[in-house]
Order: structure tokens, then sequence, then C-alpha cells
């Protein structure tokens, strides 16, 4: 058995949570290229919450998997909504639940006195909208890494 290095302990689970465009920015660059399942997404109507458990790639350890010569890592994550009014989706049925998703981007249009629209663009021409109060998100990692199935880093082919 080989004894713990230092760099072993540095690593921790993602919580992070946005209240501005800047910070949302920061979390859709960590999700960009999360897959999931539409049976995993719940609008909490009366609680004023959205959830969405995603398949969360690890771009924040791609640089250390390519150094250290081991697989890319994947991770299961919550990205969560407060204050959410209403959802609208587009390209995708929220009923049907084996649909399955790739999110590509997050944006906040924002509106009047700190609300506006959070919108989950999704590969395909899908996406959801959020009229939210203000922006409030957190995303969480829930689960540990895992080796992604496809062991390559997602991309996106300019035509």
């Amino acid at each position: 058995m080989a004894d713990a290095k230092f760099e072993d302990g540095a690593e921790q689970p993602l919580r992070l949570r946005a209240e501005t465009p800047e910070d949302l920015a920061v979390i859709a660059s960590l999700v960009q290229d999360s897959v999931g399942e539409t049976a995993e997404i719940s609008w909490m109507a009366k609680k004023h919450r959205f959830a969405m458990l995603l398949n969360r790639f690890r771009w924040e350890d791609r640089e250390a998997a390519e150094r250290q010569g081991r697989p890319y890592e994947r991770v299961q994550s919550l990205l969560l909504v407060e204050s959410c009014l209403k959802v609208l989706a587009q390209g995708i049925d929220p009923a049907d639940k084996d649909t399955a998703f790739d999110l590509l981007d997050i944006r906040f249009d924002a509106g009047s006195e700190g609300a506006g629209q959070i919108v989950l663009t999704l590969a395909g021409d899908g996406a959801i909208a959020l009229d939210v109060e203000c922006l409030d998100v957190t995303l969480t990692d829930v689960s540990r890494p895992y080796i992604a199935r496809s062991q390559k880093v997602p991309s996106h082919p300019v035509e």
C-alpha cells in the first residue's frame, strides 16, 4: 500500500453559488457538456425551486488527467435555481422521462430590479428558460468522480 500524497487531500467536491452574471459564467463553464435525463429534472413550483441532476465533465481536472496520463472524469452534480417563478421548455419534452440531453451553456438575461431569465441551452436546438425573481444558482457535486465513458474531451467542431 502506498503512502498518501499531499495533493490527495486537496481535491474537494465543488460547491459554488452564483448571485451575479459573472458568477453564473463560472458555473456555466463548469457545466458545459454535462449530460442528463429529463427524469432528473424537477420544478417545485410551490417552493420556487428548479433542480437538475447532471453528469458533469470535470473541466477543472482535465489538465491534471492529461499530465498524469489517466482517464478523464465526470461527476454527478446538482444544479439548483432558487426563486424560480416559471419554467418553459423548447425542443425537449419534460413529460418524456427517457429523453437524454446535453447541456451546452447557461446565461442570464437581466430584467428589472434583479429579476430576469436564466436560459439553459441544450444540444439540438433545445432550451429551458427559467423566469426568476433574482439570480440564485448553486452547483454542488454529489458523487465521487468516475471515469468518463467516452474517455474523450467533449468537442464542438466548427462547421
